[in-house]
């Protein structure tokens, strides 16, 4: 205990006399982001109970911790009486009711059901918000800049936060009451009035831990659904985007052309894949294709993970003449090639029909 105190007192002041939840907040921001682009972690379903708060919750209330750094009343609290007649006000100056909105301007700061629902508004909001500013910009919508940005405005909210919740007297500071629900907890589960309570919170408890383990195993364990992966050929337009469209068909012997090779891994896994170029001259009879000479041209090597896409430019250069010479570009996961790699081998290929003239 008292090296860690110790240790705790090598830190900065403005540190160690952060409030616990703007703590939480600063330890829930690096958590995501270790969670979700550490290498081993991100493959783990941490990230996503982690992933939600950090994107439901933790913006707002940052962005409110910031707007409303003092302590609020309880909406139920009662209304101000009159100390020296002993009296509540129950008429206005024209001698009806009193406004309740009167008793809601007395109230400084919010309490705190108001403050985790406006939490949870705002970061609704704030988040599509840094997501559409992303999109203008050259990072686009992906993990890293979002998390970048989400994790940027919720820091920096945070310190925001801090300082002005520093610059207010102790007393009318914003704390979050853990210890006041702790013994209130501890004495409705522990110190019950009747039997009654007593079986009601066992079945509580027992009601909370089943819906825990339901929501935790439905998180740890998640439908796979389909698996699959892609191979497809692209080309590159005058604007510098990929098409599946313009294909050169006309090739001359020894001189080659650029094309773009794609491969998508949606096999809810890490994989290695092997990609095998081969030209083919083939003969068609009664609608069955014959091989009939083959040769392997090239072949690629990478590694995606799940939902993971990759292009890769490349030339190609035909060594056979003559019309219908087939290209074909054949996909293996795992890595494992056969010795005479074909389209029987795997049911991941895509071709291209070319005609090459002699040079």
């Amino acid at each position: 205990m008292t090296e860690t105190r110790s240790l705790v007192a090598l830190l900065p002041r403005p540190v160690r006399t952060l409030p616990a939840d703007l703590a939480a907040v600063f330890a829930l921001v690096v958590l995501t982001n270790v969670a979700a682009l550490a290498p081993v972690l991100r493959e783990t379903s941490l990230r996503v109970p982690l992933g939600l708060a950090f994107v439901l919750f933790v913006p707002g209330y940052a962005f409110i911790a910031a707007l409303f750094p003092e302590a609020g009343d309880e909406p139920t609290a009662d209304p101000p009486s009159d100390v020296d007649g002993g009296e509540e006000p129950t008429e206005g100056t024209d001698g009806g009711p009193l406004p309740v909105g009167s008793f809601l301007d007395d109230r400084s700061g919010i309490d705190g059901i108001e403050r985790v629902a406006l939490s949870f508004g705002l970061s609704i909001a704030v988040t599509p918000l840094i997501g559409l500013v992303l999109n203008f910009t050259p990072w686009g919508i992906r993990l890293v800049p979002i998390m970048l940005a989400v994790s940027a405005f919720t820091v920096g909210a945070t310190v925001v936060a801090a300082v002005r919740r520093r610059e207010l007297p102790e007393d009318e500071r914003f704390r979050v009451p853990y210890r006041a629900w702790y013994a209130a907890g501890r004495a409705e589960l522990l110190e019950p009035d009747t039997r009654a309570d007593a079986a009601l919170n066992v079945v509580l408890v027992l009601s909370l831990l089943l819906a825990v383990g339901t929501v935790g195993y439905a998180v740890a364990v998640p439908p796979d659904g389909e698996q699959f992966s892609a191979v497809y050929i692209l080309t590159e337009d005058d604007d510098g985007e990929l098409t599946a469209d313009n294909y050169p068909t006309e090739f001359t012997q020894g001189e080659s052309q650029e094309l773009v090779l794609g491969v998508d891994n949606h096999e809810h896994r890490t994989v290695d894949y092997t990609v095998v170029l081969v030209e083919q001259r083939v003969s068609v009879e009664d609608n069955e294709t014959t091989v009939e000479e083959q040769r392997e041209l090239d072949r690629f090597e990478t590694q995606l993970d799940h939902n993971e896409s990759w292009h890769h430019p490349h030339e190609v250069e035909p060594t056979m003449t003559g019309e219908n010479v087939r290209l074909v570009w054949l996909l293996y996961p795992g890595g494992d090639v056969p010795e005479e790699p074909s389209t029987e081998t795997t049911e991941y290929h895509a071709h291209l029909w070319v005609n090459v003239t002699e040079e």
